[in-house]
């Protein structure tokens, strides 16, 4: 006769539960919560080593050639500016999965570790000087192949770089440039406050899709299509044109990432931040 005590010591007999199991805790969407995230990955990008650095920012340029491919297709396909933003947005769903980075998503991570007292200023000088150049020799390399793989794509990349060669440095062209860098800086945060990958692509697909469809005066996006347009020998535009139209944009973007996204992100859990840099292991 099979005993109550056989029936539990035989590994063969089905295991019992004590009840229901209880529910998984809800992801936390707070400000704070969002914060704590952004601090840790700051303080993790700003440890790495220069090679780290630079090969993560050489990917980034790469990435967007993948969009900067993708609209001009569409866009001399179809003659249509909007479609080809929208098939832009491939780039930012690149530089979300494969965990690249651009020089100006670097304004709301690292400055928070900064600010929170994980990290050094200059660990943040050193991060963006590195990051924005790696972004570019890599976003030359990508252009220049897409220009002698795609010499029907020549005439359409000239008239797309040719508007932001253009825009001159004035009143209209900065308020282009503080735009991008908060739309920029915006994604960011958006991407940090969700663990959730199809909302983190959907803040990426809108952000792309802003940035070109509106010709936003965005340094590194803009610089790739005035690359490719370089590339062709059929720019009215010379590499003096770019860097000043590049440093015209970066200056916009700082402003526009740092103070209207930033700053005021930063201001929403004053005492989180406080607690921070009072006690570096929170």
């Amino acid at each position: 006769m099979t005993t109550t005590a056989d029936r539990r010591g035989d590994p063969r007999a089905a295991p019992t539960t004590s009840g229901p199991e209880e529910p998984q805790p809800d992801e936390d969407l707070s400000p704070e919560a969002s914060l704590h995230r952004t601090v840790e990955e700051g303080r993790t990008r700003l440890d790495r080593g220069v090679v780290a650095m630079a090969a993560t920012g050489v990917v980034g340029g790469l990435d967007i050639g993948t969009g900067i491919l993708a609209m001009l297709v569409v866009q001399h396909e179809t003659g249509s500016r909007l479609l080809g933003a929208l098939a832009f947005s491939i780039a930012f769903i690149a530089l979300l999965l494969a965990q690249s980075e651009l020089f100006t998503e670097d304004f709301l991570v690292p400055v928070s570790a900064v600010v929170a007292r994980q990290s050094r200023f200059r660990h943040l000088l050193r991060l963006w000087g590195i990051t924005v150049v790696a972004n570019l020799a890599g976003g030359w390399f990508i252009t220049w192949l897409l220009m002698i793989g795609y010499p029907e794509l020549h005439r359409t990349a000239v008239e797309a770089a040719a508007h932001y060669a253009g825009l001159g440095v004035n009143g209209r062209s900065f308020v282009l440039a503080v735009l991008a860098g908060a739309a920029m800086t915006l994604l960011t945060w958006m991407q940090h406050g969700t663990e959730s990958v199809p909302a983190k692509m959907i803040a990426a697909v809108a952000i792309g899709f802003l940035l070109a469809g509106a010709q936003l005066f965005h340094s590194v996006l803009d610089s790739l299509l005035m690359f490719a347009a370089l590339h062709t020998s059929s720019a009215p535009f010379g590499y003096a044109d770019w860097l000043g139209a590049f440093g015209w944009a970066a200056f916009g973007n700082m402003v526009g990432g740092l103070c209207l996204v930033t700053m005021l992100r930063l201001l929403q859990v004053p005492g989180r931040v406080a607690a921070k840099r009072a006690d570096p292991n929170l």
